[in-house]
């Protein structure tokens, strides 16, 4: 008797900003997988403990406020830079800090499903640059998981949608999260879905217009930021956070307060304020947008659809903005914040030619423009494009050029991403170095750039005269990083104690009463005291059967506290 061979499953991962999901194709749909706290969304935020071990999530989101010293957040927009965390006397970079958030994903998935998962689809802000995208890469890698597709969160989403409501038309699909912002157009036209142009920011979300409000704040009080402690920074950060959640009822006031000092700061807002102050962000969203819709040959008036993506766009001011920018009402059949982990999820299924999924031919664009540094009488680095942005991938374009003297040996071919006409304003991406014969002459060099759905650059550069040829493919090992140094962060992250799923839930209350006692005064800060010295020795008791009783009523009395 032959053993029947487990279907893999197809799943999708949102690795957010802010926040991150995963989530399965089952029985003919994109389904969100729980975690431990029975929560779909799992802060992108890692802790170390008292103890050593990490905390991921919730209760590492709360530590924020309490341990901003041995605690990392944000990290997804250092991906493809050089910058550290440090966390006590540790330091991460922030693939080693995705790959943490990743792992706990994969826990939640495996104890969900009942056993392993391996290939993944996960998904990339549109404007992500090769050297993300590569990170992003290594960051599943040290989970160890196999990102076999990066798809872009916009095109995700706009699966999800399209699979979801079956319409067609022009669609504009407005993407602002935590931490980047992106603008896709594409059209439906079921089973196709064809992206026709992409643009974004990667340093524009939600994130930006809390720092916005503390801003305004700091310069009203008159205070320097330098002088404010982590932990009293980090208060105030949380109390700008809860404020911009808030926001929604038309012309109400909302009050900030903030206890430093032995002083109560306080400072109201209204909407006219804050979009005063957001306005240089709301500038900033325009130009991606415009970008977008040029490149698409496209009218705001022309689009049959306009879909919202990412927490951020849940804001009023930004439902506000793109009324005005599009003057029409955004879909909102969907949750904003979880379509992109449903379409990465889809996209999965029909990468595995899923039986219960409809066949959807999907067509993306590179995002950027690809190309290569040449000179001229005048002047060197010179931006020269082979590969234009918003071409439809996969892609293959060849451009000829000259060598610069009769007696040239060689010729450096290097390459860059951007949209500037100096290299020196772009991303370098990679060079290589070809060997040429001299004849006298100048002689002629033929390069082509073939690009494919994963972002997987091939460089062929042909010498007609001579015959010479070398070929490169750009892999998806990070620039940057030695063998050497690829090895030392898996055994760092191997090294890392994470607490155990089946304890989470109350390390997780036990990081809220934390919090609430840091936030609270009086007589209120007195009974978060006793609750916690309540919780911490039946911890101590290590039986299950008195500790559950406690959390779930301890989790009540904080609940109505905070209404």
């Amino acid at each position: 008797m032959t053993e029947l061979k487990m279907a893999v499953p197809a799943i999708g991962i949102d690795l957010g900003t802010t926040n991150s999901l995963i989530s399965v194709w089952q029985d003919g749909e994109a389904r969100l997988i729980p975690n431990a706290l029975n929560e779909f969304l799992t802060p992108s935020v890692v802790s170390l403990d008292d103890d050593g071990r990490m905390l991921i999530g919730r209760p590492a989101l709360s530590r924020l406020t309490t341990h901003p010293q041995r605690s990392a957040a944000l990290f997804k927009r250092f991906m493809g830079s050089k910058k550290q965390f440090r966390l006590d006397t540790q330091t991460f970079d922030a693939p080693e800090l995705s790959a943490l958030v990743l792992k706990s994903l994969k826990a939640d998935a495996q104890a969900y499903l009942g056993h392993d998962i391996t290939d993944v689809v996960i998904s990339v802000p549109a404007y992500f640059s090769d050297e993300q995208r590569k990170q992003t890469r290594f960051a599943a890698e040290l989970a160890g998981l196999n990102a076999v597709r990066l798809i872009n969160e916009p095109t995700a989403a706009s699966m999800a949608y399209g699979l979801h409501t079956q319409n067609t038309g022009r669609t504009l699909v407005f993407d602002l999260g935590g931490g980047t912002f992106d603008v896709t157009v594409l059209e439906y036209d079921l089973p196709l879905i064809e992206v026709h142009g992409s643009a974004g920011d990667n340093y524009l979300g939600g994130e930006d217009f809390t720092q916005a409000i503390i801003k305004a704040c700091l310069s009203e009080w008159k205070l320097d930021v330098v002088a404010i402690p982590a932990t009293e920074l980090a208060r105030l950060y949380d109390s700008a956070e809860q404020l911009k959640c808030q926001l929604g009822q038309h012309n109400a006031t909302h009050q900030l307060c903030w206890q430093w000092q032995d002083q109560a700061w306080t400072l109201s807002f209204d909407e006219q304020k804050l979009e005063e102050i957001w306005l240089p962000l709301m500038t900033r969203l325009r130009a991606p947008v415009e970008q977008a819709l040029h490149d698409a040959r496209l009218r705001p008036e022309q689009l049959d659809h306009l879909v919202l993506v990412g927490g951020a766009s849940r804001m009023p001011v930004i439902q506000k903005l793109v009324v005005k920018l599009f003057g029409k009402l955004p879909h909102q059949h969907l949750d904003p914040g979880t379509i992109v982990a449903l379409g990465a999820a889809a996209q999965a299924a029909c990468r595995l030619r899923n039986e219960d999924i409809e066949e959807v031919i999907l067509t993306d664009v590179c995002p950027y423009t690809l190309g290569i540094a040449t000179a001229s009488e005048q002047r060197n680095g010179i931006f020269s494009p082979i590969l234009e942005r918003n071409t439809v991938v996969p892609a293959s374009r060849v451009e000829t050029f000259t060598t610069r003297h009769v007696d040239q040996t060689f010729i450096r071919i290097a390459i860059y991403q951007g949209e500037n006409p100096l290299v020196a304003n772009n991303i370098f991406i990679d060079e290589l170095q070809v060997p040429v014969k001299p004849n006298g002459t100048l002689q002629n060099i033929d390069v082509r750039f073939s690009y494919d759905i994963n972002g997987l650059l091939e460089v062929d550069v042909n010498l007609p005269d001579s015959g010479e040829t070398m070929s490169k493919v750009i892999d998806h090992s990070p620039i940057g990083l030695s063998p050497e140094q690829q090895q030392r962060s898996r055994e760092r992250l191997t090294a890392v104690k994470i607490h155990p799923r089946d304890t989470l839930a109350n390390r997780n209350l036990l990081a809220r009463l934390e919090k609430a006692w840091a936030q609270s005064l009086g007589d209120t800060r007195g009974q978060i005291g006793v609750w916690l010295e309540e919780f911490e020795k039946e911890l101590a008791s290590q039986q299950e059967s008195r500790i559950s009783p406690l959390r779930q009523r301890l989790e009540g009395l904080l609940a109505e506290l905070t209404l």
